[in-house]
């Protein structure tokens, strides 16, 4: 089998430990609706095992993993067209992952710049999950031989060790079974900043609500943290390179791009020179008119948990369709027995 020959498939997940944020939407959620086509298979996944990685709250973990899918629901994955479950109903995840720990290099590991970053001093207390779950990861990605992964910029080193576990299981078995994978990274608005500071990523454990969109936020409270979110004294520049050296400033201008579909380019060709009284309230405008309603379908849809792990189900069922005979397959090639 040649690289070639490989269905085309998207796979991609998010981690459910803690709310859906503006940045989970227009860093990836948006851009899977985005990429749903006759000509693609896609399949989504709320990642619960990566989630387990750290300790989690049980219940909240399922209410997470539940808000996960409806946001996607909301947001228009299709569970018609596209595959969407959560990792730990389909067992295959977990039993591939292993046979990756036993290709994956312990020096590979040792280079995850997110293991570092997320253990800090304390790596020797850090949990055997975190330092390894890369490889499980890989094993999302290789279990249903995804061609292309939608990513965010600090999992683009994730993406290339999955290559590489699939290289090396490739050479060390004479096939060619598993693909080269490739990083899908593009368009504005894939990676979203803090509101109140824009040099950090926005993120759902940040000290105050007001740093951050969260997707069940309503109306009213998304036009106020935008029309309250941090600028410079500066107003729009004329062009894209006056926003060097502002990050709050190009954050909104990434954001408004992201929502409207739109390159920065063309916001600052819509609003050239314009204040922050004239842009944050247009922005708000933007988001309130493109949010809002995502938000009040993913309430609906979270009063009716027992729906949501229907599809959840369903999907898991499909997910397993194609994960099993590309398991036994691998089982086969390694040389493990099966019943």
């Amino acid at each position: 089998m040649s690289e070639t020959t490989f269905t085309p498939r998207v796979f991609s997940g998010i981690k459910p430990s803690g709310g859906l944020t503006l940045g989970n939407y227009l860093g990836a959620i948006k851009r899977w609706v985005d990429m749903q086509s006759p000509d693609m298979e896609n399949i989504y996944c709320a990642v619960d095992l990566h989630a387990i990685t750290v300790w989690q709250d049980p219940a909240a973990l399922k209410a997470g993993t539940r808000e996960i899918a409806a946001g996607m629901l909301a947001s228009g994955i299709d569970p018609e067209n596209s595959i969407l479950f959560n990792q730990s109903q389909v067992p295959e995840h977990a039993q591939l992952a292993w046979i990756f720990n036993c290709v994956a290099r312990v020096g590979w590991m040792n280079r995850m710049t997110q293991f570092k970053d997320k253990a800090g001093k304390n790596a020797e207390k850090a949990s055997l999950g975190l330092y390894a779950y890369p490889s499980l990861m890989a094993a999302d990605i290789l279990m249903y031989h995804a061609t292309h992964v939608p990513v965010g910029e600090d999992q683009k080193q994730h993406v290339e060790l999955t290559r590489d576990i699939a290289a090396k299981f490739n050479n060390d078995f004479g096939v060619e079974f598993f693909p080269l994978t490739e990083a899908v990274i593009e368009g504005p608005g894939t990676r979203v900043m803090n509101l109140r500071d824009g040099t950090k990523k926005m993120s759902k454990s940040g000290d105050s609500d007001m740093e951050r969109i969260n997707m069940l936020d309503d109306a009213d409270t998304i036009a106020k943290k935008f029309k309250k979110a941090k600028t410079d004294p500066e107003g729009l520049p004329e062009t894209v390179d006056g926003l060097v050296g502002r990050p709050e400033a190009k954050n909104l201008v990434d954001i408004y791009a992201g929502l409207a579909n739109m390159s920065p380019e063309q916001v600052i060709a819509q609003y050239p020179g314009a204040g922050w009284g004239t842009f944050k309230p247009a922005l708000a405008d933007l988001a309130v008119a493109k949010l809002a309603p995502i938000s009040d379908e993913m309430k609906r849809l979270m009063n009716d948990p027992a729906e949501i792990d229907r599809k959840l189900a369903r999907g898991a069922q499909k997910a397993r369709e194609i994960a099993t005979p590309i398991l036994e397959k691998t089982y086969d090639i390694v040389g493990l027995l099966r019943a």
